[in-house]
């Protein structure tokens, strides 16, 4: 019977290091680029409210920049287009809920202006977005 010594074993085990390495550099470029894709979009700096729910909804949006532009769902528009393609959204939605995201520099006119195009568009809810603020 043949005997072999410790030094002549088959290493069979498998060197997981590059696997694990490729794992750690792909989690942190995701995790670095993961802020930067959904801050992504429109910037709108909402008012603090203490009542304002902090659960996303997944509704029609209006938004009303400080720059005095207006999108629809992140589509930018202006207020002359904007009942035409809410009417477009509107007619395939259930809940014709439209929430409006207005800057907190936007003037009243503007808000009144963009919750009336919305409800002649048809929308049956309108909510107004706030910013859940720290307070009594």
């Amino acid at each position: 019977m043949r005997r072999y010594k410790v030094e002549d074993k088959i290493i069979s085990e498998i060197n997981i290091t590059p696997l694990t390495d490729v794992a750690l550099v792909l989690l942190i470029i995701f995790m670095v680029t993961t802020p930067m894709i959904l801050a992504g979009g429109i910037n709108v700096k909402l008012p603090a409210a203490t009542t304002a729910d902090s659960t996303p909804q997944r509704n029609i949006t209006i938004s009303l920049t400080q720059e005095n532009k207006v999108y629809l769902n992140d589509r930018e528009t202006g207020f002359e287009g904007l009942q035409a393609a809410l009417e477009q959204y509107l007619k395939h939605e259930k809940d014709k809920t439209v929430i409006l995201n207005a800057d907190k520099t936007v003037m009243h006119g503007q808000v009144v202006r963009a919750l009336d195009i919305a409800k002649k568009a048809g929308a049956l809810k309108l909510a107004i977005a706030a910013e859940k603020s720290e307070g009594k």
